[in-house]
């Protein structure tokens, strides 16, 4: 909390104020979506908790969302329209009015179809609120003007299509399930970081059950240092760890074969392809030692209710997509799907079934509208042709939820794009982020405790009612005020779906998805979706028409929830995928040149560029830095705090040096997503990052990026360039 919040709050406590407690969901892209429970004190909010009544939540957040009260009221929050004075990226603003901005939003969206057609216009937003009115209505004024569309790719894409070509359904245990587990690994996602609710359910299986908890990761994070089993592999090489492990399975006759014969598609195939896939063939991959493959490969074996916790980060890699594929097929293997407590998750995203057609407007969506990648915004502002989809050039745009000019990759081309002086940009926001920094136009948003909304838990199985619980500041609307505004002005407000309140449009998601009404989700705060455990176990069959699950994935025909549009096509180096699980050397590999390979990683205070603005979480992390393991480091000349310049072809950016024998020799990780600010000449950590699509459906490998290192005092006397 900030000073003059807790002052406030302080105040309010001294005068005896009457605190009441609301209950909401976080909003934040976060796969727990915890249910919560704030103190409200005078019209403003204190204290944010846990619902203890919600059996995924259990009480526990993280800590970032516990200090809400020192965001909502931030004294930098974004309180008024502003309209840019001068150049682009020089801070000149002017107050404005509401009325006048809405009026010039819609003049510059007017003048850029007058002249290129309506796909000139782009609404581009994405997930910092995760509610599915605040978030998802921005698209029913898209399909109402044909503007164009957005293909999503910054962070699923991977992960959900190596799942999907295996399962065929974004789905798997519960995940309440893993306290009742006597292993629970934890594969590619820093869990203390990130979704913190995994290690409730984890710890308490240990504590329980005594069971192990295995990390599997590149560096000795937060998570690794809980885990009783720790295994640090290069970066990429997770399919070869997951191979050797399904090797090992068949080789000592642990393998369930009567599991793969009833539910999987061609387990002597496997078994044939993996014959050559042993323990010291992954070992000379992974870096991992033999006898570390073997002792994991026996308590697998060994322990029937093994639980597979696969996250996001291992799959943010141009090979993300198999290596998900790779780890999932090794409990097919060993028939984990069997037992309470045993199998697989990654995501809920296929089990709630909620219908939100009117509120993206579906009904009015041109099928023969472009798409723009998400991840490519940078060469879209340029005007490449190839991402244009041959038709014309982005002219104005509209930003809600996102923060492109910090969070997408290649950042030099994204900001160069949006410095355009033909392009017009307003951004919708809650501070003056590093995109709003850039645009011509920023608007005053409000954040979840001030408006209506409705969520659900990809990370579990709860839809949860996120309703308005105190007041926002006079100037600040809502995404869905803007929507709204907009459509009148636009001539589109007569079309279905707008005119509607929030609260109206949850009611119509609930109905037309059989979910009940919205007086029941008040009365309930959350709704658990949760299936049955022969569904959730696969016990049924999996999800294609055969039931059983893909050894050999059909990456040419991928159908995952956010497959690329048909008009789109597969994308990226599709031949070169596996046919059976495998290792196959897709990412960019370091060579002479680029000696080192970075992963971007979260911060734990932070989620993406979310919270980097509050003094606690800034506090916490301290500063931007490159973690450098101590060989790297000595070999360099470089030690603890030294500032080192960064590059690949793509650019170059300067950081201090952490020195840490958490990560391995010639792998450096930064964490977090700081303002560019925060960065020595203003540029961030996704200037290093590359936006080429990774097979088969697209996505940006955010963890896969060779780089060079050099000091500083080399670097500015022109030694090394």
């Amino acid at each position: 909390m900030t000073p003059r919040a807790k002052r406030g709050y302080n105040r309010v406590m001294n005068q005896h104020a009457p605190i009441t407690t609301g209950h909401s969901a976080c909003p934040h892209d976060c796969p727990s979506t915890c249910a919560l429970d704030v103190e409200i004190v005078n019209g403003a909010i204190g204290r944010v908790r846990g619902a203890p009544g919600n059996d995924y939540t259990a009480g526990v957040i993280c800590a970032k969302v516990a200090r809400y009260a020192e965001r909502i009221h931030h004294p930098d929050r974004l309180l008024k329209p502003m309209q840019r004075v001068g150049r682009k990226g020089d801070g000149g603003w002017r107050e404005i009015a509401w009325v006048e901005a809405l009026d010039l939003i819609a003049e510059k969206f007017d003048a850029a179809e007058a002249r290129y057609g309506s796909e000139s216009v782009w609404p581009y937003q994405y997930a910092g609120t995760m509610g599915l009115v605040q978030r998802d209505g921005i698209h029913r004024l898209r399909h109402a003007k044909r503007y164009s569309n957005q293909f999503d790719t910054i962070c699923t894409n991977m992960a959900w299509t190596g799942w999907h070509v295996g399962a065929g359904r974004l789905s798997g245990v519960d995940p309440r399930e893993m306290a009742l587990s006597d292993c629970v690994v934890i594969w590619g996602t820093n869990a203390v970081a990130t979704q913190v609710n995994v290690m409730t359910h984890a710890i308490r299986a240990r504590k329980e059950r005594g069971a192990k908890i295995v990390v599997v990761d590149i560096y000795d994070n937060a998570t690794m240092k809980q885990a009783d089993v720790a295994l640090k592999l290069r970066p990429g090489t997770d399919a070869a760890l997951a191979a050797a492990l399904m090797h090992v399975g068949f080789r000592d006759g642990t393998a369930d074969r009567a599991y793969m014969a009833r539910y999987t598609d061609d387990p002597a195939g496997l078994e044939a392809h993996l014959a050559t896939r042993t323990p010291e063939w992954a070992a000379m991959i992974t870096g991992l030692s033999v006898p570390e493959i073997e002792a994991f490969a026996a308590m697998l074996g060994g322990t029937p209710r093994t639980f597979f916790r696969l996250g996001y980060g291992f799959t943010r890699q141009r090979g993300g997509a198999p290596a998900m594929h790779a780890a999932l097929s090794v409990p097919a293997v060993y028939g984990h799907w069997r037992h309470e407590g045993g199998g697989a998750f990654h995501s809920n995203s296929d089990i709630f079934g909620l219908d939100k057609s009117l509120v993206t407007g579906v009904g009015m969506k041109d099928a023969s509208i472009r798409y723009l990648d998400q991840s490519r915004i940078g060469a879209v502002l340029c005007g490449d042709a190839d991402v244009l989809n041959g038709g014309p050039p982005v002219t104005a745009m509209v930003v809600q939820n996102t923060n492109p000019a910090n969070v997408a990759p290649e950042q030099r081309r994204v900001v160069e794009g949006l410095a355009r002086d033909d392009l017009f940009v307003a951004v919708h926001e809650q501070f003056m982020t590093d995109t709003a920094k850039l645009a011509d136009l920023v608007l005053p948003a409000t954040m979840f405790l001030e408006h209506d909304d409705i969520y659900r838990g990809g990370g579990q199985s709860h839809i949860l009612l996120g309703p308005k619980l105190v007041e926002a500041p006079e100037t600040v609307r809502t995404n869905h005020f803007v929507v709204e505004e907009l459509a009148k002005r636009l001539g589109v407000a007569d079309r279905p779906g707008f005119g509607l309140t929030e609260r109206a449009l949850i009611e119509d998601i609930l109905r037309r998805s059989g979910r009940g009404t919205l007086e029941d989700l008040e009365a309930g705060r959350w709704l658990d979706a949760q299936p049955d455990f022969e569904t959730a176990h696969f016990l049924d069959g999996f999800g294609w028409p055969d039931g059983r699950f893909r050894f050999r994935p059909d990456w040419a025909n991928v159908t995952a929830p956010n497959a690329p549009p048909a008009s789109m096509g597969t994308q990226g180096p599709v031949a070169r995928l596996p046919q059976w699980p495998d290792h196959v050397g897709l990412e960019e590999a370091a060579d002479a040149e680029h000696p080192f390979k970075l992963a971007t990683s979260p911060a734990r205070q932070f989620l993406n560029s979310s919270f980097a603005e509050t003094a606690g979480s800034r506090s916490r992390e301290r500063r931007p830095e490159l973690l450098m393991h101590p060989e790297d480091a000595a070999r360099l000349g470089l030690a603890a705090g030294d500032i080192a310049i960064v590059g690949n072809a793509r650019g170059d950016i300067r950081m201090p040096v952490a020195v840490s024998d958490t990560l391995r020799p010639g792998v450096l990780v930064h964490e977090g997503l700081w303002q560019n600010s925060d960065f020595e000449g203003g540029e961030g950590i996704n200037v290093l990052v590359g936006a080429d699509p990774v097979a088969p459906a697209g996505g940006a490998a955010f963890h896969d990026t060779r780089v060079w290192v050099r000091r500083q005092e080399d670097w500015d006397q022109g030694a090394c360039r």
